[in-house]
């Protein structure tokens, strides 16, 4: 297992090598100058030469990558150009609140996504079922920050039952923490937990047509013993990588979220870097998400391999 661990990790260096490439370039390509951004339209050129040569934008591109990547080696992230502070003080300052959110959305998918996956596909000619198909195509069809919004307008402004932004730490106060995650936590849980319901959804179906299900009933068992020792424990095996890919998607795709209520996760450091076409930020951030992803699909696979003996890791 160790082995296969590490394997894994090292093929992964060539896919974070493209990746930064990918990265630097993209944002470098993005309309404006952070130097142009940081003087101020009134700036003269002296001024602005002046900021591009202290921020190293006046080197070549490549020379700006192959800096950048060195200090990654060593640890080092950058400076930010706004607040002059190490860019790994401002990630690591904002990544509580982001894992905050996630680990609410993933709570959100795992309560509601898979059991509703379940019932729904035991029971597929059911109200239940027809309604849950109904709730889980628009699920995935409405956008999430128009979600998130309706959801602001319906419950915050409306109702007034929850509030409309803003993040309370847990260790502060675990139950305004909690209030205050509910909206949030819905928001960005509610695609994933579409997709965790189709899946569920067709693999259960899948397992229940198949030809030692059909022996099982050919033996006598019940249509309850059948499902709870032969069809879920085949059906939800493969949820554990689904939910290891969910929860890189909800690190990387908070960044809507934490816009709409004001979270101040990594995905707000995002959208507030892109504004100040903070660099050295946005690389960062997006290269740490890319490992996460990584690592999480790593760790799914050898969960796979730990609750499935027939599975072998090579």
């Amino acid at each position: 297992m160790g082995s296969y661990i590490v394997g894994r990790l090292l093929q992964s260096i060539p896919v974070l090598f493209l990746t930064s490439v990918v990265v630097f370039l993209m944002i470098r390509a993005i309309p404006g100058d952070p130097a142009l951004i940081l003087a101020g339209q009134s700036a003269t050129e002296q001024q602005v030469a002046a900021l591009h040569q202290r921020l190293g934008l006046d080197e070549p591109v490549l020379r700006q990558y192959i800096n950048w990547v060195g200090r990654l080696l060593h640890g080092d992230l950058g400076m930010s150009y706004v607040t002059n502070r190490p860019v790994s003080e401002l990630i690591l300052s904002r990544i509580p609140a982001t894992l905050h959110l996630s680990i609410g959305a993933m709570l959100v998918i795992t309560l509601f996504g898979v059991p509703i996956g379940i019932l729904s596909a035991i029971r597929p000619t059911s109200i239940f079922s027809k309604v849950a198909i109904l709730a889980n195509s628009l699920l995935i069809a409405v956008p999430s920050f128009w979600l998130g919004i309706l959801l602001i307008l319906l419950f915050a402004v409306s109702l007034q039952w929850l509030p409309a932004s803003g993040y309370v730490p847990i260790w502060e106060d675990p139950v305004d923490s909690i209030v205050h995650l509910i909206l949030p936590s819905f928001t960005l849980g509610a695609y994933g937990t579409a997709v965790m319901i189709r899946f569920l959804n067709a693999s259960i179906r899948e397992t229940m047509g198949s030809d030692h299900i059909r022996t099982a009933y050919a033996k006598g068992l019940n249509e309850r013993g059948v499902v709870e020792r032969h069809v879920l424990r085949i059906s939800l095996l493969p949820v554990v990588t689904i939910m290891a890919i969910q929860f890189g998607q909800l690190l990387s795709g908070a960044v809507v979220t934490e816009a709409i209520f004001g979270w101040p996760g990594i995905g707000r450091l995002i959208v507030d870097s892109v504004g100040n076409r903070e660099y050295q930020i946005l690389q960062s951030t997006m290269l740490i998400f890319v490992f996460m992803f990584i690592v999480l699909n790593i760790l799914a696979d050898a969960c796979y391999a730990l609750l499935d003996p027939r599975i072998r890791l090579s």
